[in-house]
């Protein structure tokens, strides 16, 4: 089929759900993969982790990864079969308003903004970090790495406004930083600068201890920072209208960059785990950053600086990536006019960027580096930014499960689907989400900073609970489902 042929294939598509083409629709199979890829990012994911589960569990914290990866997994082929019937801007929003109606795709999309917005914050924040080690060679104060944190909004979002074509280049980059950040280091530091015997990795709260009290205990805190590293595979959902042969490319693009990510978080998690010299340190709380240290112990200290740049490449297509989606999600709503200043929000520039919804996102997120001028918040902010997402994925599945045992589920000729799989599929998907969306907003003095009150130790269910109460009350009396 050629270029052509796919790009009218799609539109029409798109006239049969309702819209017309106003994105550009530049983004191949690899570029649709790269922002998957780039979002669910193996540096930043198990970079910003690596620390928190070592402490929850000891060396043992590394088989939680291949656990998270074959769970998540499940949601993954659910949400590629959804991509592949409904390939519209506003993702799991549109599905659910297909699903379930106009009503809760309205609270779909609400919830999925908030957790996106709270994702952007704790990525540029994480990102910070690297920033500021670039630029002074020092680990930042708080109020610094919330600054950094600000600047590389405001460079993602310079670089999301140029439109689409400069936008898959420089995420493209960022494959290559992550490439050689997590794939090229860990398999070095696994053939050659390997410090501890393969048993380490079967040590756990017996040798090591932690503030949950059992290992069992442990072990789930740790799955609760744990499934942070396999958030962000939607990311290829949200820019379907700009995939050429989207029905096809996006569940492949999902699928894909899923996989890929959880193998490169595997090798990373294992390599550094048994090249790290300190490990009674690591999983007492003394280091913030374990891998940098690995790095300049395996290769010297000249490694430290180039390693580090290569990292910050790899956060900043990370946060360029986030901000992408989010300004879809955003701009796939305001179209149906699902919310306030829809008519701004939806409107899209000469370059074909939905620049209102970029901007507007952008400000909202970097409210939030505020929680970070505390340092020893981390796992406050990543339990923010994965606890809303669960929500949402748990919402998306419990309607098409629902949708399944109806016998509603009727994909039309030439999606992706799993067939006679499908129901169990959706099943396991539907339980794992249930468990792991308690479990990231259980209470835990563990996550939050040493001595900090009782709200910030509820921080999560706190703020998701209002947030849901918010869309609610704001639902029944604005009525923006009647808008349309």
């Amino acid at each position: 089929m050629t270029e052509p042929m796919i790009q009218g294939s799609d539109e029409h598509l798109l006239q049969r759900q309702g819209y017309r083409q106003e994105l550009h629709r530049g983004l191949t199979l690899w570029s649709s993969f790269s922002v998957g890829f780039a979002t669910v990012s193996p540096v930043v994911g198990i970079y910003s982790v690596m620390a928190l589960g070592a402490m929850s569990v000891g060396p043992s914290w590394v088989w939680i990864v291949p656990l998270c990866l074959a769970l998540q997994l499940l949601v993954a082929l659910v949400y590629a079969e959804l991509a592949s019937q409904y390939p519209l801007a506003g993702g799991c929003y549109q599905w659910v308003r297909r699903l379930a109606g106009d009503r809760w795709g309205w609270f779909t999309g609400f919830m999925y903004l908030a957790s996106a917005l709270a994702s952007l914050t704790t990525v540029s924040y994480l990102g910070g970090f690297w920033l500021w080690l670039l630029a002074t060679g020092e680990p930042p104060a708080a109020n610094a790495q919330v600054l950094s944190g600000a600047v590389l909004l405001v460079l993602g979002l310079g670089i999301n406004l140029l439109g689409i074509n400069p936008l898959k280049y420089f995420v493209n980059a960022g494959i290559i930083a992550e490439a050689i950040a997590s794939i090229g280091i860990g398999v070095l530091l696994l053939l050659f600068f390997r410090n501890h015997s393969w048993s380490l990795l079967f040590e756990g709260l017996s040798t090591f201890g932690s503030g949950e009290g059992s290992y069992l205990g442990g072990f789930v805190t740790a799955m609760a920072v744990g499934g942070w590293a396999f958030l962000g595979f939607d990311a290829c959902s949200q820019v379907s209208e700009e995939t050429a042969d989207a029905r096809t490319s996006t569940p492949r693009a999902i699928l894909r960059s899923m996989l890929l990510v959880g193998l490169t978080v595997m090798l990373t998690a294992f390599a550094v785990t048994l090249s790290f010299q300190d490990t009674g340190a690591l999983v007492a709380g003394q280091v913030i950053d374990p891998v940098t240290p690995a790095v300049v112990d395996a290769f010297g200290a000249w490694a430290e600086r180039p390693f580090v740049a290569v990292v910050l490449v790899a956060f900043i297509a990370c946060v360029v990536s986030v901000q992408t989606y989010i300004g879809r999600a955003v701009f796939g709503m305001a179209r149906d006019s699902m919310l306030p200043a829809s008519r701004l929000l939806r409107r899209v520039d000469r370059r074909k960027v939905p620049f209102a919804a970029m901007l507007v996102s952008t400000l909202l997120a970097s409210l939030g580096l505020v929680l970070g001028l505390n340092a020893t918040a981390v796992g406050t902010l990543i339990a923010f930014g994965s606890g809303g997402f669960f929500m949402v994925f748990l919402i998306v599945i419990g309607c098409a499960l629902r949708h399944r045992l109806r016998g509603r589920w009727q994909p039309e000729p030439g999606v992706f689907s799993l067939g006679r799989w499908g129901l169990a599929v959706n099943l396991l998907a539907f339980i794992w989400l249930l468990f792991e969306s308690v479990n990231v907003a259980w209470p835990r003095a563990s996550l939050a900073p040493a001595g900090a009150p009782w709200f910030q130790v509820w921080a999560v269910l706190l703020v998701f609970s209002s947030l849901a109460l918010l869309g609610l009350l704001y639902m029944v009396l604005a009525k923006p489902e009647q808008r349309r």
